[in-house]
């Protein structure tokens, strides 16, 4: 599909002397030497990623919630009945979820996408219909879906991407909602990475432990499916989510746009995992939002090298981690933009002291 090849050619690492030349700045700003930790590599990372020093403030923002069924809910890896995907999607376009409150809370806009619920859902306003195929088949007996399906799946994400790119969003934050998801989401990890699926599985929205260890053995034999180290568009097809694919094609469109995107918890780490087989510099383009509980995000962003910026032990997903994060990431480009130098503020450095 040329979209997505034309996504792909598109993507090129952080710029490395931009990134230099932010790490030389803060060595001249009004304050100890590295006194803002984590924050200070935040900003180079930014402005590599924008290419210029200071970084814009990222913003506008916008949260795109991705959302579709799995037909591997059969085997009960969820306590959670399939119609809870249209039900939440429904709370979320009438403002009353986690994302909602948390979104208006750093100003961003939320978007929802279907990308395979597997009911009809009647228009809205917030709400864009993008339906590859209503829910993915049952991966514990075979193919989520086919390749084809695979691929437009990433597509409907490199689209959404890019239509809030020329609307004028200045930070990308990613979002999901998929009763079953993180059954998907682990099989992912498991496939690409090559960790066990007890390392990778967890209770997600809460199952005893019965049910966590009949998840496990699911995710296990999915993945062995699939080829020690499978393409990342197989392993998609073979044992992932429509909302899945869709996110890792909106981290695409983000590194190609050079837009920063803010990633949440495990179901969109597996996306960025996805993306990362895809185009491995988009990795340079990436925040990790905060450290799911979910044991196959620590998989994933040690796989990726990314340090998260909070660990508030949060599993919910919808984009909640990643969005709590987004003050972080506009603070870290202010503090490059605003801070004076040691020259400018007539202040001794004690680097220069006589």
């Amino acid at each position: 599909m040329r979209l997505v090849e034309e996504t792909l050619a598109a993507i090129a690492p952080a710029d490395a002397a931009a990134m230099g030349e932010a790490a030389a700045l803060h060595e001249r700003l009004t304050k100890p030497r590295r006194s803002l930790g984590a924050l200070e590599d935040l900003g180079a990372r930014l402005s590599g990623i924008a290419g210029r020093v200071p970084p814009p403030i990222p913003e506008p923002v916008e949260v795109a919630v991705f959302a579709a069924d799995h037909g591997v809910v059969a085997h009960g890896v969820t306590p959670w009945p399939q119609e809870v995907t249209a039900q939440m999607v429904a709370n979320f376009l009438a403002g009353g979820a986690a994302i909602n409150a948390l979104a208006r809370q750093v100003g961003a806009a939320v978007t929802v996408v279907d990308v395979g619920v597997a009911s009809s859902l009647p228009p809205a306003p917030g709400l864009l219909v993008r339906k590859v195929r209503p829910g993915t088949g049952d991966l514990a007996s075979g193919p989520a879906m086919r390749p084809d399906e695979a691929l437009a799946s990433v597509a409907v994400g490199i689209d959404v991407a890019r239509s809030l790119i020329r609307a004028g969003a200045g930070l990308l934050v990613t979002g999901d909602m998929g009763i079953g998801n993180t059954t998907a989401a682990a099989a992912v990890i498991a496939a690409i990475t090559g960790a066990s699926a007890r390392d990778v599985t967890g209770r997600g929205t809460g199952i005893d432990d019965a049910s966590l260890a009949r998840k496990q053995s699911i995710v296990a034999g999915a993945a062995a499916r699939l080829s020690s180290e499978p393409a990342p568009l197989d392993a998609l097809a073979e044992v992932g989510g429509l909302e899945v694919g869709a996110l890792a094609g909106f981290v695409l469109a983000a590194g190609a746009a050079r837009v920063p995107v803010v990633v949440d918890g495990v179901i969109a780490l597996a996306g960025a995992l996805i993306a990362h087989g895809l185009a491995p510099p988009v990795v340079d383009h990436m925040v990790a939002g905060h450290r799911s509980v979910e044991p196959g995000a620590s998989v994933v962003l040690a796989h990726l090298g990314l340090e998260p910026l909070l660990d508030l032990r949060l599993r919910l997903g919808e984009g909640t981690g990643a969005c709590l994060a987004v003050p972080l990431v506009q603070a870290a480009a202010r503090v490059l933009g605003e801070m004076a130098t040691f020259d400018a503020a007539g202040v001794t450095d004690k680097e220069h002291r006589a």
